[in-house]
């Protein structure tokens, strides 16, 4: 029976402290091998250069090997390589997690230790206890990872998202488990979010009624207009250009730094990738071509006689319809709608970022913030790959073409 199976097994916890260097993890086993013990646990880190090792293994179990004898040559081992080394003797393995448990990431531009200090206060505060912590990437953004056992997910949200706002770092909390990179399906809003522009405001420039155009556009993603008849509004103000001027928005269009990382990382690791917009199928279809989107809905203008009429035609992409088309792209995708992520910056993402299993309010208005299940709060895209626990070193090997910033 092993010791992890019995808690009355005599158990080491061998710790190992110096400058690491290839070879010192196999060299521990070596000299541990000689006294027959299992091997239990096994913990490794590497801070710059500097090695901690530690192993929780059963007490010696070869002919004539006692555990003094075990101590006193890992201590040699040790000493010889330059090396720390420390012994502490206990019984069964370690503590057990506690239930609910939860990753909770950090980003930070920089990361402060105040800020660190104020997050894991909280989670302590609510009866959260940090297994592990995990760096997940150094740029452009730090983020950290912590394994969190002890609370609910729900509980740790929710304590977590206004200490998060209080000290200016971005903290998104979701459930452990194999589901987290079963999450295979993301869907993303485009102005603001996947592009810096909003479409309808560059159609505008060259129709002269651009501040009027973008008073609408504002209080519509505040919330304070109904979306689809501000989008008549502003349409109407369209009538009369010159249809060559798609070719000239589809030219201005500025995609948001990280944005092709995040879509080429994310297609690479075998997700799927589409775009819902209250814009319009001429900037989108191209964007779906360019990115190699695998799902891209819009509002059409419409154009008749080589003129924009004023109006757009076919179903109108407001909030409800793009949760319908999440819906519809995750159908189509063959995946449930808990393992989708939404990302969107506007009062008429809300309902998509609702209903998919994470939904994150990307550099979003504060009436978006409060709603998602996460806030990014830095200008750049692929940070959402942290929150899929996606390490900065992946995202650089399945990025073959190197990543942006």
């Amino acid at each position: 029976m092993s010791a992890s199976q019995n808690s009355d097994v005599r158990t080491l916890l061998v710790k190992i402290f110096g400058k690491d260097r290839p070879g010192l993890t196999a060299g521990l086993f070596d000299t541990l091998a000689a006294y027959s013990v299992d091997v239990v646990d096994i913990e490794q880190v590497v801070s710059r250069g500097r090695l901690v090792l530690c192993a929780l293994v059963t007490a010696p179990t070869a002919a004539g090997a006692d555990e003094g004898e075990l101590r006193a040559t890992v201590h040699s081992w040790a000493e010889a390589l330059g090396l720390q080394a420390e012994i502490i003797s206990g019984v069964g393995d370690n503590r057990p997690r506690g239930s609910g448990r939860s990753h909770v990431t950090v980003l930070g531009h920089p990361l402060t230790a105040e800020a660190t200090a104020a997050i894991t206060a909280r989670i302590t505060s609510v009866g959260g206890n940090i297994d592990r912590i995990f760096r997940l990437a150094k740029y452009p953004v730090t983020a950290v990872e912590f394994a969190v056992s002890g609370a609910e997910t729900e509980v740790l949200r929710t304590a977590l998202a206004t200490q998060s706002s209080e000290i200016g770092v971005d903290v998104a909390v979701v459930s452990a488990g194999l589901h987290r990179r079963a999450q295979r399906l993301v869907v993303m809003d485009v102005d603001s979010t996947l592009i810096q522009d909003e479409v309808i405001e560059l159609f505008a420039a060259h129709a002269g009624c651009e501040e009027e155009v973008a008073g609408v556009t504002a209080a519509a993603m505040r919330g304070e207009l109904d979306f689809e008849q501000s989008l008549h509004a502003r349409v109407a103000l369209l009538a009369g250009l010159d249809a060559s001027v798609v070719e000239k928005v589809r030219a201005e269009v500025r995609l948001t730094p990280g944005a092709r990382t995040l879509i080429r990382t994310l297609k690479r690791l075998g997700f799927q990738v589409g775009v819902v917009s209250g814009g319009f199928t001429q900037v989108t279809d191209d964007l779906k071509e360019r990115l190699g989107l695998d799902f891209a809905s819009a509002n059409t203008l419409e154009i008749v006689d080589g003129k924009l009429t004023g109006r757009v035609t076919g179903e109108i992409v407001d909030r409800a319809g793009k949760a319908r088309l999440l819906r519809r792209f995750a159908s189509e995708a063959g995946v449930p709608l808990a393992q989708t992520v939404a990302i969107g910056d506007g009062a008429n993402d809300l309902d998509m970022l609702n209903a998919a299993g994470l939904g994150v309010a990307f550099n979003a208005k504060p009436l978006v913030r409060e709603a998602a299940h996460t806030a990014v709060n830095v200008p750049f895209l692929d940070t959402v790959l942290y929150l899929l626990g996606i390490t900065r070193e992946e995202v650089e090997a399945a990025d073959g073409e190197g990543a942006e910033h």
